[in-house]
C-alpha cells in the first residue's frame, strides 16, 4: 500500500503532551482528539491539515507519557502516517496498537521540507519526495503489523480474528 500526502514537519523530542495536551484526555473519540492534535506546537494545525497528509519529524517523536491518545489524535486529524528519525519506544508500540503507520528513516528530517509532496510504500519502505525528486528508505512494515494497521489497530484485529485472550 502506498500512502501519499503533503508534509508537516516537526522537530526533535515532540512529546505526547504536545501531540495531544492533557485537558483533552477525557475522551477517546478520535475525531474529537484530532481537533486538538499538535495544539501544543501549532494551535491551528488541525484546521490546516488535509486527510492523507504526512508528519515528518526528527528524533524521539512521541516521547513523554505512554498515552494512547497521541496516535489516536494523529489518526483523528487524518494524518496517513508519521515518518521520523526515531520514535520513543512506547509511542512506537501504541501507534501500531492504534493502527497508525509509522516509519523510521535516517536523513529524512534534513532531506524533506515542510509542504513537500511525499509518498511512502508500506511494503518496501521506500519514501519518495516528489517535490524535489529525492528517495529515502525506512524499514518496511512487517506483514503482521500491516494486518494491525488494516484492521484499525490491535483491538479491532483481535475482534476480527476472534483471538481469545486469557484473563
Amino acid at each position: 500500500m502506498v500512502l501519499e500526502g503533503t508534509v508537516w514537519k516537526f522537530g526533535d523530542n515532540i512529546d505526547t503532551d504536545v501531540i495531544i495536551p492533557a485537558p483533552y484526555l477525557v475522551t477517546t473519540d478520535m475525531g474529537e482528539l484530532g481537533k486538538h492534535c499538535m495544539e501544543g506546537v501549532d494551535a491551528t494545525f488541525s484546521q490546516k491539515v488535509q486527510p492523507g497528509d504526512i508528519i515528518v519529524a526528527g528524533k524521539n517523536f512521541g516521547c513523554g507519557s505512554s498515552r494512547e491518545h497521541a496516535p489516536m489524535a494523529i489518526k483523528g486529524v487524518g494524518i496517513a502516517c508519521v515518518i521520523a528519525e526515531s520514535f520513543a519506544r512506547i509511542f512506537f508500540r501504541n501507534a501500531f496498537n492504534m493502527g497508525l503507520p509509522i516509519f523510521e528513516s535516517t536523513g529524512v528530517f534534513q532531506g524533506i521540507r515542510d509542504g513537500d509532496r511525499v509518498s511512502v510504500d508500506q511494503d518496501t519502505g521506500e519514501i519518495i519526495d516528489h517535490t524535489i525528486g529525492k528517495r529515502f528508505f525506512a524499514n518496511p512494515i512487517p506483514p503482521f503489523m500491516q494486518e494491525l494497521i488494516e484492521a484499525g489497530g490491535l483491538m479491532p484485529y483481535i475482534l476480527k480474528k476472534k483471538v481469545h485472550v486469557n484473563p
